[in-house]
């Protein structure tokens, strides 16, 4: 973990972060979700210009080791956390720890009160550790296919 380098998210990281969150979610998620569900969730590999433009407007944190996309997590100015994702061969080794950490750090930062979200059921138990609360379960529809997350707070 000592040749993980956190730094700033910028528009220019938009094309491998849309393919990390392809495969997070296709293979990463495998024990939460069905087949059927992670198709509709990512059907494909999220449009890179869309996302160019998401991360102008959002504060985000990226992980790298040696040049490669580990893991990336991003708020908007209100505080809603929008994207926490890590690669699959990455998962359970820190980083959405340190991730997660410098995006806190930085909600304090600009004297957010609290943080919102709406978890996925792998994000759920993460998120519970750094003491966020379950303010309720809710089913959403993607491309006709219904999946369950949760809308969490943490109060700053």
């Amino acid at each position: 973990m000592e040749s993980l380098h956190l730094s700033p998210l910028t528009p220019d990281d938009a094309a491998e972060a849309a393919a990390l969150f392809f495969r997070a979610v296709r293979e990463g998620t495998q024990a939460h979700y069905t087949a059927q569900q992670r198709a509709a969730w990512a059907p494909a590999p999220p449009d890179p210009a869309a996302w160019r433009e998401k991360f102008t407007a959002q504060f985000g944190v990226t992980a790298r080791e040696g040049g490669s996309l580990a893991g990336f997590i991003t708020m908007d100015g209100a505080g809603y956390l929008d994207l926490a994702f890590v690669a699959p061969e990455w998962m359970g080794r820190g980083v959405a720890v340190r991730l997660y950490a410098a995006l806190e750090e930085e909600a304090r930062r600009r004297g957010l009160g609290h943080l919102t979200s709406e978890a996925s059921h792998l994000a759920r138990p993460f998120l519970l550790r750094q003491g966020w609360q379950v303010i309720t379960a809710q089913q959403v529809e993607r491309r006709g296919v219904t999946l369950e997350n949760f809308r969490m707070e943490k109060r700053l």
